[in-house]
């Protein structure tokens, strides 16, 4: 997005990465739709139905059109999987989607051959008034389970229906067969066996504007077995298990994670990539803005090949989008009654029951409705000047004569970019790598020089931590040697959770982060706390969401910066900080804010000099330059608050801002870390509940 906006201001955007994904999303962001600006739709009859066409529409219009061609031809040859559904009188109704709980074999020797499910919830419906659930039907005696459809119910059977067969958390549940437990290690044992199934437990239809739910007939499981994909990918899936837990479960690769129906539509579409560039070409023949030039994409070319092939690209991240919504990690949500798709977050986790979309379903699922969001967003696109994307890693990059920085760093340990990139990658690779052979040439996304902190990567934490730092301080030092010494440089920081150490609380990755940014030769003059993250995620996600981002403003500090004592910066910051933060009040900066946001004129202060001793001569570290900063904050905002504890000043900023009421925890994690504390402590403290 910072290339992005940079562009619509009628900036000149040039932009890189070390990840192919994200190289190709910043391609299609800034470097395709100015090739094509301006150009009228080739698709047959479609540039007649406009006198002009401005900005990237008739790129969008095209993409909607030839996505629409490739659903169609899709249909014919795969809407066999995906008949509809008879219903209890008799007429046929759209499938929405068929739900699936994985199984296992029943532990009770006496049911060794029965494939029990381990169900998070039998829950279809918990709209008010619309609740539907499922009532598992156990015959021991003939050793089958079937489901029925229940309507309303008492509180106590929804309740009972939401569990599911969970006993407990994790992957502990309790056999229909036996009601004995089912254990994690009895089902990983299972998994190392191949012994892990799923069965159809339920069919969700669409009929006259409501959603129906059926019991599966036998019919519905032969027809979705019956699907035999030709490609399934092989890359296997990260081995870092705080965000990746399908591999201790028998899903060791990405292509584990679909059903074979659900590979035959991916792949249906992939081959139609191919097919739909050949109908593009011959359709623009006529064209009056392209020319025959036969120069590729990647060559620099802007005609007829380029644009069938910047075409494709859009197309194929719909069918990127697509398998984020049809793979078996996808959840059936009761509350809207519909299939939610996985990345929720940046991790992928285990499910135990899955909904499966119809892919011709004109709704969540339908390679249709995917394709729609990004149709969308090009429509709005009016490209003003060039934009150019690179491969390339920020420790070597050279950046164009007088480049102003702006950029957006990996964020410590929070995110494992090419880890979770992959899993779309293994499906963009088979459909574009004609296209962009150089981004598509390795196997995976490059993880050995991705700069980030993974302690699976470099045998623990420390090790995670020195990489990091080592390549954050190489790779800011690169880009401040070339980038512009008129302007400012911008460098934005998300924050996340934090980690209790035993003198408090402490962000290790934003000190670490500001320590690179000073090691690498720049002085922070400002810092500005923005809200990124929209307020019904951050809801979601609790406190492993990111609360906000804080803008670094840097300059290239003096070469003839000298060095001070502990005393002298305490003094300096008594000195600089007040009329500072007197600035940031008159600017109307929120409290909750003001901690983050006057770490920039105290670290302005700190990153002035060249080192600030500690009174055995060693340098004072970040962590210490912010805890005494936060202090001075709290002295000069608190006067008499400065005497009370850290527990005891959260309250009464918190009281300040709220009275008694709640506000949001990314605010209060705010408000904590600048006093060295957590959120916890003030709960453990009997002040709030979080």
């Amino acid at each position: 997005t910072i290339p992005l906006e940079a562009q619509r201001l009628g900036l000149e955007a040039h932009a890189s990465d070390l990840n192919p994904v994200a190289v190709l999303i910043n391609k299609a962001l800034i470097e395709i739709p100015p090739k094509f600006a301006g150009h009228a739709p080739v698709f047959p009859g479609l540039a007649e139905t406009r006198n002009s066409w401005t900005g990237a529409e008739g790129l969008a219009a095209d993409v909607r059109a030839y996505g629409e061609w490739m659903r169609d031809e899709a249909e014919k040859r795969i809407g066999q999987h995906y008949p509809k559904a008879e219903l209890p009188n008799g007429e046929e109704a759209t499938v929405i989607a068929w739900i699936w709980a994985r199984t296992v074999p029943s532990p009770d020797p006496a049911f060794a051959d029965v494939q029990v499910p381990i169900a998070s919830s039998f829950l279809l419906s918990s709209k008010a008034g619309k609740e539907a659930w499922l009532e598992p039907i156990v015959d021991r005696q003939a050793k089958t389970i079937t489901y029925r459809v229940r309507q309303g119910g008492t509180k106590a059977e929804l309740a009972k229906a939401k569990e599911g067969t969970k006993s407990g958390q994790g992957a502990n549940f309790r056999c229909l067969m036996s009601n004995s437990a089912i254990t994690t290690e009895y089902v990983r044992s299972c998994a190392k066996q191949g012994k892990i199934g799923d069965t159809l437990i339920a069919v969700v239809v669409e009929a006259n504007r409501k959603r129906v739910f059926l019991a599966p007939k036998t019919s519905d499981t032969e027809i979705a077995r019956s699907a035999r994909p030709d490609y399934r990918p092989e890359t296997p899936i990260s081995p870092d298990r705080r965000a990746f837990t399908p591999p201790d479960y028998g899903m060791e690769t990405f292509g584990d994670l679909f059903t074979d129906r659900q590979l035959v539509a991916l792949n249906t579409y992939a081959d139609l990539i191919h097919e739909v560039m050949n109908e593009i070409i011959s359709d623009s023949q006529n064209s009056k803005h392209l020319s025959k030039d036969e120069r590729s994409l990647s060559n620099g070319g802007k005609g007829l090949r380029a644009y069938a092939e910047a075409i494709s690209v859009y197309i194929a991240f719909g069918l990127s989008r697509l398998s984020d919504v049809q793979n078996s990690l996808c959840m059936w949500e009761t509350s809207k009654t519909q299939v939610r798709h996985l990345f929720t977050r940046q991790a992928i986790p285990i499910l135990w029951d899955f909904g499966e979309n119809n892919v011709f379903n004109d709704a969540a699922g339908d390679f249709r409705t995917s394709l729609g969001s990004i149709v969308r967003v090009l429509e709005r696109f009016v490209p003003s000047s060039a934009g150019v994307e690179i491969n390339h890693d920020a420790q070597t990059v050279r950046l164009p004569q007088g480049a102003v920085l702006s950029t957006d760093p990996p964020y410590y340990d929070n995110v494992g970019y090419a880890d979770l990139s992959d899993f779309f990658f293994c499906w963009l690779k088979p459909a574009l790598r004609d296209i962009y052979p150089e981004l598509f040439a390795v196997l995976a996304t490059p993880k050995a020089d991705e700069l980030i902190a993974a302690p699976y990567r470099h045998g623990g934490k420390q090790g995670a931590e020195e990489f990091f730092m080592s390549g954050m301080t190489q790779a800011l030092s690169n880009l401040s040697v070339q980038s512009n010494s008129a302007f400012p440089a911008t460098i934005y920081y998300a924050f996340k959770q934090s980690e209790v150490e035993k003198d408090g609380i402490t962000s290790a990755g934003w000190a670490t982060f500001l320590q690179a940014t000073l090691d690498a030769g720049f002085a922070v003059v400002g810092t500005w706390p923005m809200r990124t993250e929209l307020a019904n995620r951050m809801r979601g996600q609790g406190s492993n969401a990111l609360a906000n981002s804080v803008v670094l403003v840097c300059r290239k500090k003096d070469a003839t910066a000298e060095v001070i004592t502990r005393a002298e910066f305490i003094r300096a910051l008594k000195r600089e900080l007040p009329p500072a933060i007197a600035e940031l009040q008159a600017a109307n900066i929120a409290p909750a804010d003001m901690p983050q946001s006057a770490i920039g004129p105290g670290m302005g202060v700190f990153s002035r000099y060249k080192a600030v001793l500690e009174s055995d001569d060693s340098p004072m570290s970040v962590k210490t330059a912010l805890q005494l900063i936060n202090r001075e904050l709290d002295e000069y905002l608190g006067g008499i608050e400065g005497e009370f504890d850290a527990d005891t000043r959260f309250a009464i900023t918190w009281f300040h801002q709220n009275g008694n009421g709640k506000g949001d925890y990314g605010v209060a994690d705010n408000l904590a870390r600048a006093r060295g504390i957590s959120v916890e402590s003030v709960k453990h403290a009997g002040i709030v509940e979080s």
